[in-house]
């Protein structure tokens, strides 16, 4: 694994990323918070947070005018193929722990989307049997 990502393969690949993933990394490696991104893109800050939650994803005009804004390509954001960011340079065995931690956390916030969907909709249901009672 270390030598995949010695050689950038791993880095930021659809298989290990979503779009979400892709949005957050090129926004932070750009240096740009959510607000600022979404001020620029012309946007409310719920929509960049939607995005990079993979709970929705912009339309076409606005796909285009982020990846510019972020300095990837469209298709980069959407499948992790084309230009994207570059890898960084792996020199510390550390790093590849690193990944591995990202990669957790990133599994671990899709989960967390999952729950708080959960847990919404349980919160409708409780709403809906307490208003008929």
């Amino acid at each position: 694994m270390e030598d995949q990502a010695h050689d950038g393969t791993t880095w930021f690949d659809a298989e290990t990323t979503t779009f979400g993933d892709r949005v957050t990394g090129a926004r932070e490696a750009a240096g740009l918070s959510q607000p600022e991104l979404a001020k620029r893109l012309g946007v409310r800050v719920k929509t960049i947070r939607a995005w990079e939650q993979d709970q929705s994803e912009p339309r076409a005009n606005k796909l285009g005018t982020l990846a510019g804004i972020l300095g990837v390509s469209m298709m980069w954001l959407l499948a992790g193929q084309g230009e994207g960011l570059d890898s960084p340079e792996l020199s510390d065995p550390l790093d590849g722990d690193i990944e591995k931690i990202l990669i957790d956390l990133r599994q671990m916030r899709q989960e967390q989307v999952s729950l708080a969907e959960r847990m919404g909709l349980i919160e409708k249901r409780l709403r809906a049997a307490l208003g008929n009672s």
